[in-house]
């Protein structure tokens, strides 16, 4: 999924793996939502609320394995339903984005034990271990097969033998992981008696080959299984294995099992059922069914289609895992744009009774929790304002909902709620107001204490605007004017692009205006500038979203360079200086721009772009653009390579050769086509440096570096 090629969200994706060992879901809270747990110096801690106390749990003695003077090295934590036994992530190992496999202690407080688990297997191999229910065994992949190992006598069994590198038990292949965001593949029965689990057969999607030209004196090659656009996704399967025997039963989901996806399965609040989502390949048609867990039958009972595509609960959810069940099973939650927005509403479990709960001409943007007992849905939106973002609660009866944010707090809020909605974190900023993280109860958002705010580099005051474009489009941007602004000077504009459905890039919120550039570009004299058009993924309704099917690369660029020129009739800019830069997909609208609109945009940096549409993976490329084979034109003119004929202005393209995600393949292309047409511009490979471009002694350095001579040479600052 392109939001890890949102520059600002990788940003912060290289903070958080520096921090977490597997994807973070947010506190440890207790089950009954007054306390939490947390790792300190001194070993695991529960902080009871309102009060604060913190009463140990397990000390760092009881974490420290015989014969060795130093304690584990806490990366996650996670207990058992009784609460007296917890596992222990450490030593992790990156899988593709996250560190997601290590090795996994099991800490017993009953009799003051701790084991290593899967000591016969290799040294951090183990993934997404997780208690059984009743506590007495726990669950692990390693290699792509799935093990389950006994906690008093330490037995290990395996339950799936077929794992290689191309067949994969429990968990995913490249493009599940980067586009749905699943990783962790397999669900523990209510029960402890069976674990259903997700099997990707990749074994017919080809390989592509990165190359290692540095690390030794003969080159090598990195294969990853990568199915581009028009190429059928892997097979998908669901299995359900009884622990006890080893005996799996194949889930008889209808379809052709290459031509779906499955990025939803869980157990059905029982232990007979499982209930999934399918989605057909061209992901416009969804359809819930159960699964019966002994005999592999398969009822459908819910469905949903599109004229566009139809978005799963990594969308609006921070934890896609879960299935929102609700009064005792015999409904749950679902969220749907079928009415033009995005609302929650109630489906009966047979699927026959659909009720709206948050009706209105707005978007919910995700649901942070659910009380069973009160019947309030927590979620957040932004009705008036769609940069910002507000928690607001309603019952599952209908009626208004209810905001708890703050009034006299305009900007973006944050929140993990405990469970039954009792207290939430709380992250709060806007663009010109740092981070202020505070805890507080619910729902009268009390506050009940602050934490001292993080130390934030200030920057000069960002400014909001809407501009209306010839096409009658209004869009929301942000700016930031030079220090000491001279309404009768003239300036460079630099824009920031994305404009891809994965991420926006306007909103009031702290750090929104982050830049490589070394140094002010304010102080410096530049007037820098963001706009987000139709696409972006914001809380506008579903036809402002979804207008970019079939048009990435297209509309969204026409959006950016109509708005350019609105901008380029404000007096004080100097329209001989524009510049553009992004990064992913921005990189690939920096190409655009520069190509298409050549009078508008004199120089761009554009970094790790997609260049040719029919490069990029299946489940991104296909959601929002279709398949080729039924229409190949808008993957062609929706292209930079298609325009890179038309360059007039400064052009740097900057790729990291051993990017799994937008393969250096794309620049290799572009450069060929810029070859072609003599087209002059300027290049910078990073060798081995994946998407983040991050790796490396001095690459983070150099590439600012690069950025900002690149920007001062062929964009001078200053008013004129």
């Amino acid at each position: 999924m392109r939001k890890i090629k949102f520059f600002v969200l990788i940003v912060l994706q290289i903070i958080i793996c520096t921090v977490y060992a597997q994807p973070p879901k947010g506190l440890h809270w207790a089950a009954d939502g007054s306390s939490f747990y947390e790792a300190t110096d001194n070993g695991i801690v529960q902080v009871q609320l309102p009060a604060f106390t913190s009463t140990p749990v397990i000390t760092h003695a009881q974490l420290t394995p015989a014969g060795v003077q130093e304690p584990l090295s806490v990366e996650n934590f996670f207990f058992s339903e009784d609460g007296n036994k917890m596992l222990v992530f450490t030593n992790s190992k990156k899988v593709w984005r996250y560190h997601t496999r290590g090795d996994y202690w099991v800490y017993d407080k009953t009799n003051n034990s701790l084991k290593q688990l899967g000591k016969s297997l290799p040294a951090s191999s183990l993934m997404f271990a997780k208690f059984s229910p009743d506590g007495n065994s726990v669950a692990y992949v390693s290699r792509h097969n799935i093990y389950t190992e006994d906690i008093a006598s330490g037995n290990i069994k395996q339950l799936t033998t077929d794992g290689t590198d191309r067949i994969i038990n429990g968990t995913f292949d490249w493009a599940y992981e980067e586009e749905f965001d699943c990783r962790d593949g397999f669900r523990w029965s209510p029960d402890s008696k069976n674990i259903a689990y997700w099997k990707i057969d990749a074994r017919q999607i080809p390989n592509f080959l990165l190359i290692n030209n540095t690390d030794s004196i003969y080159s090598f090659t990195k294969p990853v299984e990568y199915p581009k656009v028009g190429v059928s996704p892997s097979f998908c399967y669901i299995y359900v294995v009884d622990v006890a025997n080893g005996t799996s039963v194949k889930m008889d989901v209808p379809g052709d099992a290459q031509q779906h996806y499955i990025p939803r399965m869980e157990w059905a609040a029982n232990s007979n059922e499982l209930v999934i989502q399918q989605l057909n390949r061209r992901q416009n048609e969804s359809k819930v069914m159960y699964c019966n867990a002994a005999s592999g039958n398969v009822q459908e009972i819910y469905s949903e289609t599109s004229n566009a595509w139809i978005d799963v609960k990594a969308r609006w959810s921070d934890d896609p895992t879960g299935w929102e069940w609700i009064k005792k099973g015999t409904a749950f939650l679902w969220v749907s744009e079928k009415d033009g927005w995005r609302h929650v509403y109630m489906i009966s479990r047979d699927g026959k009774k659909e009720t709206l709960i948050t009706k209105g001409d707005y978007d919910i943007i995700t649901i942070n929790g659910y009380d069973d007992k009160s019947g309030y849905i927590y979620f957040t939106a932004s009705p008036q304002n769609a940069t910002q973002k507000y928690l607001y609660r309603i019952k599952t009866s209908g009626g208004q909902p209810e905001k708890l944010s703050p009034a006299n707090e305009q900007g973006t809020h944050e929140y993990d709620v405990s469970p039954k909605g009792l207290y939430a974190e709380h992250l709060f900023s806007n663009a010109n107001t740092p981070r202020i993280t505070d805890w507080v109860s619910l729902p009268t958002h009390k506050v009940l204490r602050s934490e001292e705010a993080r130390t934030a580099k200030e920057h000069n005051k960002i400014e909001f605007f809407q501009v209306t474009t010839a096409d009658n489009i209004a869009m929301d941007g942000w700016m930031i004017k030079p220090a000491n602004f001279d309404s009768t000077k003239k300036y460079p504009v630099v824009f920031y692009v994305y404009t891809e459905p994965a991420g926006a890039t306007v909103e009031d919120r702290w750090g929104v205006a982050r830049s490589l550039y070394n140094g002010n570009m304010a102080n410096d004299g530049y007037i820098y500038i963001s706009v987000d058009g139709r696409g972006a993924p914001a809380p506008k309704g579903a036809a402002w979203r979804k207008s970019i099917y079939k048009n990435v690369g297209i509309i969204n660029i026409r959006d950016q360079a109509m708005a350019a020129k609105k901008i380029m009739q404000w007096p004080f800019v100097d329209t001989s200086r524009i510049a553009v830069w992004g990064w992913s997909g921005g990189g690939s609208t920096t190409l655009n721009l520069l190509f298409q609109y050549p009078d508008i945009y004199k120089t761009g940096i554009a970094i790790a772009p997609v260049a040719y549409q029919l490069t990029y993976d299946d489940i991104y490329q296909e959601r929002y653009m279709g398949l080729p084979q039924e229409d190949m034109e808008p993957f062609i003119k929706g292209s930079p390579i298609t325009y890179a004929k038309n360059l007039q202005g400064n052009l740097l393209v900057i790729h990291g050769t051993g990017d799994d995600n937008v393969h250096y393949q794309n620049t290799e292309l572009l450069i060929n086509e810029l070859v072609k047409y003599n087209r002059q511009f300027s290049l910078m490979s990073y060798p081995n440096r994946t998407h983040s471009i991050n790796e490396g002694e001095g690459t983070t350095a150099h590439l600012h570096t690069l950025f900002t001579n690149y920007l001062r040479e062929h964009c001078p600052p200053g008013g004129k």
